[in-house]
């Protein structure tokens, strides 16, 4: 659960822009500040079920933009060349392998 939890937080500051008020607001109590579905549906007034099948269509939709767009993938991807860089720098690896690393990361751009 924890995973899915901070897959989805990374998910919504990727592509919120993109989600209407009522999804932004369901997805930042519900993710964000830890809300139930029984209080965020007693704050917005509808029923649990309501809220639940926002959140899960909003999840759904944060995949499908995930998959199209590949945002959180392609950061993944950045955070771990940037950290193998500074290994490398640390470890004064060859220049010619640094190089091949930089190029990696200019491919994701």
């Amino acid at each position: 659960m924890i995973e899915k939890t901070i897959r989805m937080n990374y998910l919504y500051d990727f592509y919120q822009s993109l989600l209407t008020n009522k999804q932004n607001h369901y997805m930042k109590l519900y993710y964000l500040d830890d809300w139930s579905l029984g209080e965020i549906s007693e704050h917005f007034d509808v029923s649990r079920q309501a809220v639940y099948d926002n959140i899960k269509r909003t999840e759904a939709l944060l995949e499908e933009y995930e998959r199209k767009l590949q945002l959180f993938l392609k950061y993944e991807q950045r955070q771990k060349h940037f950290n193998t860089l500074k290994v490398m720098v640390q470890e004064n690896e060859s220049p010619d392998r640094i190089v091949q690393i930089v190029g990696l990361l200019e491919e994701l751009e």
